[in-house]
């Protein structure tokens, strides 16, 4: 019996055995012999919109006379973003990167010439032949005097979507075709959560999918979002945004789901679903959470059964909860006066969490702190002892904030990536491949770079420090992401050469020695899958106009700099970027009919113009996190050393790590707010920006829609602003240690006391480029923000670890330049 179906391009009916006959008559009609592009250009003009897809979700481009005038949210999106905008303005504005440039000193001078210049501008423009000879001979020159190693191809960040034109990937594989390099791995989003949970729950977890929003509504009674805002960050995704937490918020509103967000500021998913808001002290949810674990253990509202079933070593850790280890119970009154709730309120919460289903939904950036590995594996104790994971509607999930994580995923085929030479398997996530001939912890390349042959600890075992020449940065922006800024510049100047592959002028950028133009996502072709966890559809992302200047696609730089170091066929394995295309797609088409479906052949699919949708079975429409292993813990054993949860971990116990117990513990962070050792009064959130995915955006039109005074927005509650004799719509100085920078002020009660949000991402702008620790004119809030590690274990970020100060700027308010074009 044949149970093949037709697939559904969205937008039209289905494709029936007619509609796909009429396609391949087009074939016997002779258009099969136009070129692939001719043909797409035919239905493109009829149809004059052209469909794409970006983090920010799946749009047309309309176009005029060869320019974009407009991105149409598709109709299949149920929350569109309002930075589609920005979006569409990243391929003009004036921060675009035109032609390849080469810093003057290095070019004249030679390699680490004048390393204090960096940042200041003075930048030859040089044709695209001299940029692939100077790159190519750099490489060489580095791998010959240096190593292999010294060549740095960490390029971590935000690259854009879509399986062939991966940057970072088609970098790894020019780098694996023609030597080797040293490689990051881990990421600044969860670098400590993903390192700490293969131990507690045998995954890293963090990017796999929750319980869906449809369980939700239907069965929890108590939602609890804790440093979690999907509201916020789910408007994008790492691959084509589906857009599914706001019908999924919708739905636990129409249910009317008691919810409780517990953060320092009033989110707009709080707002959203009317929450109850709680702001205890930010970096102190650990005690905060042990506070209400020690009141379910003493007035036994714990569930002793799941734990004996499901779990394995509380025991273990029974003795530091109650104080016998170190003589002090960590009860809601001693939790208290670290997080600053009332005790009657921690006990509150430890019988309401017990009395109804309740979700414990994490976000990312509670472990983004110093000990940030503590948070994570006492949440997952918590909610063992609670004794409801893997009930519809309870237990813990760790991604709604990210990309839509309580999405329920489709029926559908995984569409492979173009991998990176090394011989290992890609799915596309570059930023976990371990290619390279040395590895190091995403966020510890500045301690590597001024620290090269000292010895690390990481994960278990020894790291030496590689020495690094020069660096090769493709889709990301470390000087954004990187924390410590002015440490950073510091590190930066051991480099001889950075090269920087971009569209806009990022700070990092500017701080090039070689930069060369990369197209947008929207001046050349590529496919993509929509939702991380949905995977609902598969959307062709057509090129909507031409390059503008002399900007090339990522896939044409490095096949041009391969073929200059003798491997060009090689890398592009004689195919076009078509060719890719096709060959990406056929292949998800033969796995997809080993799932019953059949897909309809490429170029019917490509000249439809719309995305192929897959179907939503019931039983995924109801995925509950953990129920298999709940149903059957021996034949759903967990990844762990037990199989079960690891509430206390015999391994990391033999690492002997003194900032990283063998089981959650409370452990002061370097500094925060009210601490015992801290020297300013505010605590630093770096939270995601409403309005522009990282630093992505905010070099375009976007940026007036929150810039106050031209400067990244700092929010601050009234009380504190009147404490310091400051208006709203001030230009502020806040500083500390670390650095300076200049704000815009907004008062708000949507902030809790003694918090001041500076949202991550503002682009760099120093005053003096040439001067460490100088005024940043604009707002990059990692000038504040230090770049200690998590610990040992992890060696993870501490991007939300930061205290200030805030004054009104006096003098001459010192104009800012990062979003124009160099010098």
């Amino acid at each position: 019996m044949n149970t093949t179906k037709s697939l559904t391009m969205t937008g039209g009916p289905l494709l029936s055995k007619r509609a796909f006959l009429k396609g391949s008559a087009a074939v016997a009609l002779g258009l099969s012999s136009l070129p692939l592009l001719a043909r797409g250009a035919i239905a493109q003009t009829a149809l004059r919109k052209i469909l794409s897809g970006c983090h920010w979700g799946v749009f047309y481009g309309k176009v005029a006379d060869g320019r974009v005038t407009e991105f149409i949210p598709w109709e299949g999106d149920p929350a569109p973003s309002p930075q589609l905008p920005g979006v569409m303005d990243s391929i003009y504005s004036e921060s675009r990167i035109r032609y390849p440039m080469v810093r003057r000193a290095w070019l004249e001078q030679g390699p680490g010439a004048d390393p204090d210049g960096r940042g200041s501008g003075d930048f030859v423009r040089v044709s695209w032949d001299k940029a692939i000879e100077l790159v190519a001979g750099e490489i060489t020159r580095v791998r010959a005097q240096h190593g292999q190693q010294a060549v740095f191809a960490g390029s971590y960040g935000w690259k854009s979507p879509g399986k062939l034109h991966n940057c970072q990937t088609l970098l790894r594989r020019m780098l694996n075709l023609t030597g080797s390099y040293t490689n990051s791995s881990g990421d600044y989003s969860t670098g400590a959560a993903q390192v700490i949970l293969p131990y507690v729950s045998g995954s890293i977890e963090v990017y796999e999918q929750c319980t869906t929003w449809k369980n939700l509504a239907e069965h929890c009674e108590l939602m609890v979002f804790w440093g979690c805002n999907p509201l916020n960050s789910s408007q994008i995704s790492w691959q084509v945004a589906d857009h599914g937490a706001w019908p999924g918020i919708a739905m636990m509103k129409a249910a009317k789901t008691k919810v409780l967000c517990i953060d320092p500021i009033r989110t707009e998913t709080c707002q959203e679903l009317n929450g109850e808001w709680l702001a205890p002290r930010p970096q102190t949810d650990v005690a905060m959470m042990l506070g209400i674990a020690h009141t379910l253990y003493t007035e036994k509202l714990h569930n002793q059964d799941f734990l004996n079933r499901y779990t394995n070593g509380f025991d273990k850790f029974l003795p530091y909860l109650l104080g016998k280890t170190d003589g002090t119970p960590k009860s809601a009154d001693w939790a208290a006066g670290i997080c600053g709730l009332p005790a009657e309120t921690l006990r509150n919460l430890a019988r309401r969490f017990a009395a109804k289903r309740t979700m414990l939904a994490l976000g990312y950036s509670t472990q983004r702190q110093h000990h940030g590995e503590q948070i994570h594996w006492m949440l997952i104790t918590l909610a063992a002892m609670l004794g409801q994971i893997g009930l519809p509607g309870g237990g813990y999930g760790l991604s709604y904030h990210y990309a839509s994580g309580g999405a329920p995923t489709h029926t559908t085929p995984i569409l492979k990536a173009i991998d990176d030479a090394s011989g290992q398997a890609s799915d596309g996530a570059a930023w976990l491949s371990q290619s390279g001939a040395v590895s190091i912890p995403v966020s510890r390349l500045v301690e590597t770079l001024l620290n090269p042959g000292k010895t690390m600890q990481f994960n278990g075992h020894e790291i030496t420090l590689p020495l690094i020449k020069l660096a090769y940065w493709a889709g990301g922006n470390p000087f954004s992401h990187q924390q410590d800024r002015n440490e950073m510049l510091r590190a930066w100047r051991q480099l001889d050469t950075f090269i920087v592959q971009d569209v806009q002028w990022t700070a990092s950028a500017r701080h090039a020695d070689i930069v060369l133009p990369a197209t947008t996502s929207y001046e050349r072709n590529d496919i993509e899958q929509v939702g991380d966890y949905a995977l609902s559809h598969i959307v062709p992302m057509k090129k909507i106009v031409d390059p503008v200047f002399e900007a090339r696609s990522d896939f044409d730089i490095f096949a041009a700099i391969a073929d200059k170091l003798g491997k060009g066929y090689a890398f592009t394995q004689g195919l076009s970027e078509m060719d890719w295309i096709r060959g990406i797609y056929e292949s998800a088409k033969i796995e997809s009919r080993a799932k019953g479906m059949e897909m309809p052949v490429f170029d019917v699919f490509w000249d439809s113009n719309k995305p192929l949708e897959f179907p939503l079975g019931k039983e995924q429409a109801d995925f509950v996190r953990h129920a298999d292993f709940r149903a059957d813990p021996l034949l759903n054993a967990l990844g762990t050393a037990s199989g079960k949860f690891e509430l206390y971990s015999t391994a990391i116990e033999k690492y002997g790590y003194d900032d990283c117990p063998p089981h959650a513990t409370w452990m002061e962070p370097v500094e925060r707010l009210d601490g015992p050792t801290t020297r300013y009064p505010l605590h630093v959130a770096a939270n995601h920006p409403q309005m522009r995915l990282h630093s992505q955006l905010c070099g375009t039109v976007n940026r007036q829609s929150y810039a106050i005074a031209g400067r990244e927005p700092c929010w601050m509650h009234p009380e504190d602003a009147r404490a310091r004799g400051l208006s709203d719509g001030d230009v502020v100085r806040v500083f500390n240690d670390r650095g300076q920078i200049l704000a815009g002020l907004k008062i708000t009660d949507d902030i809790c006391r003694g918090v001041i949000r500076i949202n991550e991402g503002g682009w760099f702008d120093p005053a003096n480029a040439r001067e460490i620790g100088s005024l940043c004119r604009y707002g990059d809030v990692n000038n504040l923000t230090t770049g200690l590690s998590t610990s040992k274990l992890a060696q993870g970020n501490c991007g939300h670890t930061g205290v200030a100060e805030v004054e009104r700027f006096k003098g001459n308010l010192p104009p800012v330049v990062v979003f124009s074009q160099p010098a």
